[in-house]
């Protein structure tokens, strides 16, 4: 593993520690690189609207996990200032779900990416953008 990678899974740790609400979801990482990471979770009954479906705020805080976890492992840390979803498909109970993070320009003061939200056969449920402000503090 290069030492970006380990800086990013070192990153990742550190943030789950005191990321409640990326614990109570029953996040779980599967690949942590440096701007890039992909984490999974499944759907749970209390994520869901009145419909039975995944509800969209629970949806886009899955995405923002990966979105944060992706612009953190740099190791500056990095604060959502924008961020926005387009809902394709529904997520049920049940239903594993697998974010996948990846930028699309990085600056120094800036950050893009897009996470992908998808189920495990790669069906893109959820398409996710955000912009990332990149401050000169160090996350570890």
């Amino acid at each position: 593993m290069s030492k970006q990678n380990k800086l990013a899974e070192a990153i990742f740790q550190k943030m789950m520690l005191k990321d409640y609400c990326s614990q109570w979801m029953g996040i779980e990482p599967i690949l942590i690189e440096q701007g890039h990471c992909k984490i999974k979770m499944t759907v749970k009954k209390e994520m869901l609207n009145g419909y039975g479906i995944l509800h969209g705020g629970m949806a886009f805080t899955f995405a923002d996990s990966a979105f944060a976890f992706a612009s953190n492992s740099f190791g500056r840390l990095a604060v959502s200032i924008n961020g926005s979803m387009s809902y394709a498909k529904s997520a049920k109970e049940g239903d594993v779900l697998i974010a996948e993070a990846t930028p699309l320009n990085v600056t120094h003061k800036t950050a893009d990416f897009d996470v992908n939200v998808m189920n495990e056969a790669g069906e893109i449920y959820y398409y996710f953008r955000g912009t990332v402000y990149r401050s000169s503090k160090n996350v570890i």
